[in-house]
């Protein structure tokens, strides 16, 4: 399964001092379905190896209605690179969710010693898939370059 979306309630014990959901709660959220995405995609254990270009755009309150997809946007010969976009609404107003966060999440598939092993590879068909799997592998360069 190359994308999946996780459905649930914004509860009271995720809310911070602001009475929003905590941002560290939100990035639970996306490491879970992210998590999701790779061990679906890979048919083995998965662990989180980056996270970046998290941006928050706007809050999510308590009782709104939160959907976090996790969609593959390329494979290298062991990591998944997968784009997660959350989005939330009051189901009381009409329903229409609205992007509250994005980011770009890479998983590794790893055997029982937590060594890398080899996945299938994902090829982007849409023209939206393959623009975002550029725009992704150019922040990626862009990062590796910044931290050489």
């Amino acid at each position: 399964m190359s994308s999946i979306t996780l459905r649930f309630l914004a509860e009271p014990s995720t809310v911070n001092f602001g009475g929003k959901v905590h941002g560290g709660t939100v990035m639970k959220w996306i490491d879970e379905a992210g998590y999701a995405c790779a061990t679906s995609w890979s048919k083995r254990y998965c662990v989180t190896v980056f996270i970046g270009s998290i941006r928050f755009h706007r809050p999510i309150r308590i009782g709104e209605l939160v959907e976090v997809e996790a969609r593959m946007v390329f494979t290298g010969s062991t990591s998944m690179n997968i784009s997660v976009e959350v989005r939330s609404g009051d189901m009381k107003s009409g329903g229409e969710l609205q992007k509250t966060t994005e980011c770009l999440i890479v998983f590794v598939s790893v055997d029982e010693d937590g060594r890398p092993v080899p996945v299938d590879t994902f090829t982007p068909e849409t023209p939206h898939a393959m623009a975002l799997a550029e725009r992704v592998k150019a922040y990626l360069a862009a990062s590796r370059a910044a931290g050489s």
